[in-house]
């Protein structure tokens, strides 16, 4: 049987995409079932879907992917969140697009 999965996508601008991306994995590797990344790619694996991450050139691209609204919602939610406190003193915004 084959899920279907709705995905949203967010490119946040920062100076220091590759620090972020490195502080939110880490930060998750503990806490979830699977945490991989170097400073410019991350997979994360939550029970409520996964989320990619890209470093680029002052950007730091994240896509979640959920097999439900409420799931996507979620993930939105908490990606969104742990990076803007962690990025509180640059300010960084999240702003998802559904895809």
């Amino acid at each position: 049987m084959t899920t279907n999965l709705i995905s949203a996508e967010a490119a946040v601008t920062t100076d220091r995409p590759g620090r972020y991306l490195t502080q939110l994995c880490k930060h998750f590797a503990h806490k979830i079932e699977s945490a991989e990344f170097t400073e410019e790619r991350g997979d994360l694996k939550f029970s409520a879907g996964s989320c990619e991450l890209t470093a680029e050139d002052g950007v730091l691209r994240l896509r979640v992917h959920a097999d439900s609204t409420e799931n996507l919602d979620r993930m939105e939610h908490v990606v969104a969140s742990h990076l803007v406190r962690f990025g509180q003193r640059d300010e960084l915004v999240v702003d998802w697009t559904r895809l």
